[in-house]
């Protein structure tokens, strides 16, 4: 497995933005044991090896510093388990709509 980055290669870095103790007073007391962490993906503008701090570009060209933490990172995000109460409700919105539509003279599908 590749542990070092090239000039060009897409990678992930982070960054500390407010360490444990630094987080506002109202964030919840299990939040605050925590650093807030900056995680962003990017083009490595030099070499490095894991752990090292790197600059990267990002697609939208800005220059962002942190330490290297991925190599050819995975788009991991999700919107979680789908809630079963919100499953029907767009197909039902369409047909109410559809009522209403059909009721005024409008029609359409």
């Amino acid at each position: 497995m590749t542990t070092r980055a090239v000039v060009g290669a897409w990678v992930q870095i982070e960054e500390v933005v407010l360490a444990v103790g630094e987080r506002a007073a109202q964030v919840p007391e299990d939040t605050q044991k925590v650093p807030l962490i900056m995680r962003v993906k990017g083009f490595a503008t030099e070499e490095a090896d894991l752990g090292d701090d790197i600059t990267v570009e990002t697609i939208i060209g800005r220059s962002v510093r942190g330490k290297l933490i991925d190599l050819d990172p995975a788009y991991e995000h999700d919107f979680g388990r789908p809630v079963v109460e919100l499953i029907s409700v767009g197909r039902e919105a369409r047909q109410m709509l559809q009522g209403i539509l059909n009721s005024e003279g409008g029609g359409g599908k």
